[in-house]
């Protein structure tokens, strides 16, 4: 990576680990953005209630960024910087180099496919009859138990609820459209509200009982089910990158990125992976942390599915994440720095999320592109050694 800054120029962030070099970098950023990052403070105790408990101090974490991310989305269009807090030498470089390549490629185009957040209450009976009726009766009542789940939220939608009955079991899979925010909370007490209704009203011939969720939604768990039917937003991001920039910024070929990812998903399949990427969380904790997600959430999001083609002499990568849980607003969102970040990335207001969704995915595939590149190159170790130890 020691010629990035030869071939990019300005385009990259200066670098160095001295004062002057981060004083240096937030000139740079504010250049090239227009938005000046806030002085550093910390959030009054005050303004941590619902987020936090027994709190007892404060933990600093740096704040990087990396860039150019060149994007032509549904949602997301234009050049961004993405802010990034990670204790992980060699993620931001890495990170970079990617957008880099991509970026004297043409850049990265991403889709928003769809936002769906589930939530699955099961409902236990006696005996296996009043399980079908339950079915029946679910299926016939949909309107009123929608509008006591949307009672509870301005902005959450009840897209429908699938049913998957197992024994004398109903498992009722609330679907929703959360808007602008993650929306786990928002799910979680409609579908209470709906739960509650369903329970007043439908008369079995003997009673039944019921959990807010079985497990089957996938919250906080890497599951199949978020690989096929996605949690959160579902975002699809492609990249053909130039042979010639594959060979001058990744130190490599084509064909031997090509024959790499094949050797990766081996391994992969081998190992169990869910989905198949290389480092897909490394690039959310780091966004998460840096905007007010909820980084466990990074267990449900780490699904992605990369891989790599040869399209003459150019390398096609691209990446599906079907469960991107994150929103613009509510949560953490609403800290000092983390609004400042998203502001940064222009993902304030309405409609926002499904562009700061694109972003992360972008950003992703970026990364898994570098780290690709240096495992083919035989460059892994020798980054690592250079930019993620000191005094080891």
């Amino acid at each position: 990576m020691a010629d990035q800054q030869r071939q990019g120029g300005k385009q990259i962030p200066p670098r160095g680990y001295t004062a002057e070099d981060v004083e240096a970098r937030r000139r740079w950023l504010e250049e090239r953005t227009g938005a000046a990052l806030p002085e550093f403070h910390l959030d009054a105790p005050e303004e941590l209630e619902g987020l936090v408990e027994n709190q007892v101090g404060y933990v600093g974490l740096p704040l990087a960024v990396a860039g150019p991310l060149t994007l032509r989305g549904s949602h997301a269009c234009g050049q961004f910087q993405v802010p990034l807090c990670t204790l992980e030498g060699t993620l931001s470089l890495s990170m970079t180099r990617g957008m880099l390549a991509a970026h004297l490629s043409g850049g990265i185009e991403t889709q928003h496919i769809k936002q769906e957040l589930p939530r699955s209450p099961i409902f236990v009976f006696e005996e296996l009859g009043d399980a079908g009726r339950f079915r029946e009766w679910v299926q016939e009542n949909l309107e009123p138990i929608r509008a006591a789940a949307e009672a509870t939220t301005r902005h959450g939608k009840l897209l429908r609820i699938d049913q998957h009955p197992i024994h004398n079991r109903v498992i009722l899979d609330f679907v929703y459209s959360t808007g602008d925010a993650a929306g786990q909370n928002m799910v979680t007490l409609a579908t209470h509200a709906a739960c509650q209704f369903i329970e007043e009203r439908f008369r079995g011939e003997r009673g039944c009982r019921w959990l807010i969720e079985c497990n089957l939604a996938g919250d906080k768990s890497p599951t199949h089910r978020n690989l096929l039917l996605g949690r959160g937003h579902h975002v699809i991001a492609s990249c053909r990158v130039k042979g010639s920039v594959v060979r001058r910024l990744l130190h490599t070929t084509t064909d031997e990125m090509i024959a790499g990812f094949a050797d990766i998903n081996i391994g992969s399949r081998l190992g169990g992976v869910s989905g198949l990427n290389l480092h897909v969380a490394n690039a959310l904790a780091a966004i998460y942390l840096a905007t007010g997600q909820d980084v466990a959430c990074v267990a449900e999001n780490a699904v992605g599915v990369c891989s790599g083609e040869k399209v003459g002499d150019d390398l096609l990568a691209s990446l599906s994440m079907p469960s991107i849980t994150v929103g613009t607003v509510g949560g953490a969102t609403r800290l000092h720095q983390q609004s400042a970040n998203l502001e940064l990335l222009g993902c304030r207001g309405e409609g926002s999320a499904k562009k700061f969704a694109e972003i992360i995915c972008a950003a992703a595939l970026a990364l898994e592109l570098s780290l690709a590149g240096a495992i083919v190159s035989n460059e892994f170790a020798d980054a690592h050694a250079r930019f993620g130890r000191r005094g080891e």
